[in-house]
């Protein structure tokens, strides 16, 4: 363990003092350094995240796939957005520039002698308990998850970003971050607030961001696998969540769709939007039946999801 740890800061510095910190100081942005070296740590997080999911997950598509595919096209594109999503910046950027202008809203209620909302002051039993603060973190941001998800589907104009997630016919490991640029900026944005409000500690978002993202590639991944009856209802498994993305059911279905959760099922079952059905059927959207252009690359996908905005947003005719 202390090998593992020490040669991962052995890298981090490596990176970070001969990549990074030359072109900032050249650059005479010297105040950025710190977010330059978190942003290091989230890098090979996000390297080694990748890592796991390929090493652990792919085996098990490959000897029990939910559905066999005569071509794997469209799965290299999912592995791009998989790429810049895991590798990238956005959510800790997010998380780092929110930081400060919620340290200072903090300061000036206090001051104001109002003692700003976190779960440690609204529930004093999880003060000192980092283990029972930090699964109540996890409940409350995926309550948030939970909701932000039904406005994806609820929303026109988000759902015109949304529905290039639901378009792929193939559905994989690789399909959770094949996503809108502009929906990856509201989800993160989303994120990252829910957490600050919430007064979750750096070090812990990091955690709880990897700890959601390895849950949703395998609710994602293409292997046939419940939890079981109960296991179904407690933790959202890839069968679940295939139900989620059935065409005629996942979007199109009553209340525009079901099993909105992102890791447990308890607010779909809560708000009256779980299916727990047999389903072994193909996925995607009811109206690529009829021809309709989702793109089958990366910048194809993203023009044709700022034309559905446009299009809704002015009232104009869906193409």
């Amino acid at each position: 363990m202390d090998f593992g740890t020490d040669t991962f800061a052995f890298v981090q510095d490596l990176i970070f003092e001969n990549v990074l910190e030359p072109v900032i100081h050249g650059l005479q942005l010297d105040n950025w350094l710190e977010v330059a070296f978190d942003g290091v740590e989230f890098f090979l997080f996000g390297v080694l995240e990748v890592l796991a999911l390929y090493f652990v997950l792919r085996p098990l598509e490959a000897l029990f796939p939910a559905e066999r595919w005569s071509t794997r096209e469209g799965v290299g594109t999912d592995v791009l957005y998989t790429l810049l999503h895991r590798l990238g910046l956005v959510p800790l950027l997010f998380f780092i520039v929110l930081q400060p202008i919620a340290d200072s809203v903090d300061s000036l209620l206090r001051l104001s002698g109002f003692i700003p909302f976190n779960l440690e002051y609204l529930f004093p039993i999880l003060t000192n308990r980092p283990i029972a603060t930090f699964c109540a973190y996890v409940l409350v941001l995926d309550f948030a998850a939970y909701w932000q998800h039904r406005m994806q589907h609820r929303l026109e104009w988000w759902w015109a970003l949304h529905a290039l997630h639901h378009s792929q016919q193939h559905m994989s490991l690789w399909t959770d971050d094949r996503n809108h640029l502009i929906d990856d900026l509201l989800g993160a944005l989303w994120f990252a607030g829910i957490a600050l409000l919430i007064g979750v500690p750096p070090g812990q978002f990091l955690l709880l961001a990897l700890l959601t993202r390895f849950l949703q590639s395998l609710a994602h991944a293409n292997i046939k696998l419940s939890f079981g009856d109960w296991g179904d209802r407690l933790l959202v498994s890839p069968h679940f969540h295939r139900v989620h993305h059935a065409i005629d059911i996942g979007h199109e279905g009553a209340k525009q769709g079901c099993n909105f959760a992102v890791l447990f099922p308890v607010w779909d079952i809560l708000f009256n939007s779980a299916r727990f059905i047999p389903y072994e059927g193909p996925t995607g959207i009811a109206d690529q039946r009829s021809g309709r252009d989702y793109g089958r690359g990366f910048w194809a996908q993203q023009k044709l999801g700022l034309q559905r905005v446009f299009q809704v947003l002015m009232h104009l005719p869906q193409k």
